[in-house]
């Protein structure tokens, strides 16, 4: 997902994206550890995205906050 495609999201949909990867990211580690990914870059991507969604909330609450 990229960052337009971010911006372009209600605040209200980044919350639950940012749920629904975290629970997401659990399960893919817990698969991980039992049987190893086909491509376990995968773990590194879903992290990604989710830092790239807790930013760009974070940067809509400081903007209401100022």
């Amino acid at each position: 997902m990229k960052i337009a495609e971010v911006r372009g999201l209600s605040t209200k949909e980044l919350k639950e994206r940012v749920d629904a990867k975290v629970v997401s990211l659990d399960q893919m580690k817990i698969n991980h550890s039992v049987s190893p990914l086909d491509n376990p870059a995968q773990i590194k991507q879903l992290r990604r995205e989710i830092a790239r969604l807790k930013t760009e909330l974070h940067q809509r609450e400081q903007q209401i906050n100022n």
